[in-house]
């Protein structure tokens, strides 16, 4: 009995103290709120205030899980998400009662079953394409899918080697990104395209222009398949990449070549390349210095310019043409970026494909260039209509973060990711686990190229790269549906340029 009320008595005193320090709290919180500047609502109303930004903040995870319907959610919904998690688990992505999708919204694609497909012995898989055939050492790539550019730095250590694995797992590659080249890509033994940024990380001597050694170097390594030269990207088209302070360690700062915990900010390009004639003299010099095949990125802001570049790569000569082009969508991407250039500034990638995809044949080189898309495709439908629309190979980014684990916290660009993939705090690093996690890589890349080939064989081809525009109908603002091979027929000029520039307009009021 006297040890009960002696508990009693504690709890008591705790519960009083517990209430005084609250009160002692609140009247700091409240002389603070009041007697500041900076926010109104807190000093109108001291304390109170407070949870307004409290509930800002939480609002958006509370969107996520609890009133955003399946297909609501941007720039991913719920159910892109769960998709790419359940390919990524091994488990079957089956549903029943019927799609929860809207076929209704314009731009949606409906793909056109044939009505005596291919029996199932007449399926086909996908065959290696060869990139860069002038090149010394031209690259036979082996997938349709492949992991776009991310830089070690803007993800963590566990991240880039769990996506190395799972690529050599998969039998696919992976792009650097612009943050230079990391022993942890070479690790796990896959394919790796090597991505030139404005600032030249990983090639760059000491006064950040392009090294011709530093080159070679990299080029050495046998995994090493080709050179990008990024002129732009859809999260920030205009402007150069952005590493915060905060996760320039000694060690990133020393693969990129830069200066230890500040923040590194990329030109907004090339400085070297003003035209179309630098940008091709800068690729046959990069393709000649190492041997290897080399092509660009960039994110379009018009299809108008870059006929100048077509017509000059006819004029000097296939030998100087590219030996890919990446295009990317204006719907921004895993860099950070300032909210207008992510929102407002960059085509597309719906519209942009298309254009550039009829550039090229226009010019007569389909079979010299070969187009690579890349923006916001994730799921298998994603990649049929890229390339039905004329994309040769398909790469992703965010889909293979989701495949890694991300949760769409929304804080890459503040590292504090809460799963570890693009934070340098060991803390949350620890919760990738690189042995678990490229499995989880692999196998959706596996998923996402068996159900492209298992549209392709729906609508009448033994394999994905058969597929055409004719086999994808595209929905209307009226709801409506059309053939994409109406709304966008293909167009070709056999490379005769020359005085053809009244058939090149002709084509555009087409695209």
């Amino acid at each position: 009995m006297g040890f009960a009320m002696s508990a009693l008595q504690s709890l008591a005193l705790f519960f009083v103290f517990l209430i005084g320090a609250v009160s002692a709290l609140a009247i700091i919180l409240f002389v603070v709120d009041r007697f500041q500047t900076e926010d109104a609502i807190r000093r109108n109303y001291p304390v109170i205030g407070r949870f307004r930004h409290l509930f800002s903040t939480l609002g958006e995870f509370f969107r996520q899980y609890f009133f955003a319907m399946d297909r609501e959610e941007m720039p991913f919904n719920r159910a892109q998400r769960t998709w790419v998690e359940g390919a990524a688990k091994g488990e079957s992505n089956t549903v029943a009662f019927g799609s929860t999708r809207n076929l209704n919204v314009p731009g949606t694609p409906i793909f056109m079953n044939a009505v005596f497909p291919p029996l199932d012995d007449q399926y086909g898989m996908t065959e290696p394409m060869v990139i860069g055939p002038t090149a010394r050492e031209p690259y036979a790539a082996p997938s349709i899918f492949n992991i776009s550019g991310m830089s070690y730095g803007a993800l963590s250590k566990p991240a880039v080697r769990a996506l190395a694995r799972g690529a050599k797992e998969a039998g696919i590659w992976m792009n650097t990104g612009e943050g230079g080249l990391s022993p942890y890509h070479l690790e796990g033994g896959c394919d790796i395209v090597f991505q030139i940024g404005t600032a030249k990380y990983g090639v760059r001597d000491k006064d950040g222009n392009l090294s011709d050694d530093k080159l070679r170097q990299v080029a050495a390594h046998p995994q090493i398949k080709m050179f990008e030269i990024k002129l732009s990207q859809g999260a920030k088209p205009g402007k150069g990449g952005i590493l915060p302070a905060e996760k320039v360690s000694k060690e990133i700062a020393e693969i990129r070549g830069i200066e230890e915990g500040k923040a590194s900010i990329s030109p907004n390009r090339h400085q070297e390349v003003d035209d179309f004639g630098d940008l091709l003299d800068l690729i046959k010099h990069v393709r000649d210095v190492t041997g290897k095949p080399v092509g660009f990125k960039t994110c379009m802001g018009s299809a108008d310019p870059w006929f100048d570049l077509f017509k000059l790569i006819r004029e000097r000569g296939t030998d100087h043409a590219p030996d890919f082009i990446t295009v990317d969508g204006g719907e921004g991407g895993t860099g950070a970026a300032p909210m207008p250039l992510m929102d407002l500034v960059g085509m597309p990638l719906r519209e942009a494909l298309v254009r550039m995809v009829d550039l090229r044949d226009l010019a007569g080189l389909h079979d010299r260039i070969r187009i690579i898309a890349s923006g916001k495709l994730t799921q298998p439908g994603d990649i049929a209509w890229a390339i039905c629309a004329g994309a040769d190979i398909v790469t992703s980014a965010r889909g293979f973060m989701f495949s890694l684990g991300c949760i769409q916290a929304l804080k890459c660009n503040r590292n504090t990711c809460p799963t570890g993939i693009t934070t340098h705090d060991p803390r949350l690093q620890k919760g990738l686990v690189v042995e678990e996690k490229y499995k989880r890589v692999a196998r959706y890349a596996k998923a996402v190229i068996k159900e492209v080939e298992t549209i392709a064989h729906s609508v009448g081809v033994a394999e994905p790269r058969l597929m055409r525009r004719k086999h994808v109908r595209l929905v209307k603002d009226d709801g409506a549906s059309e053939q994409m091979s109406v709304l966008y027929p293909a167009v070709k000029l056999d490379g005769d340029l020359t005085g053809g520039h009244h058939v090149f307009e002709e084509a555009l009021k087409r695209m």
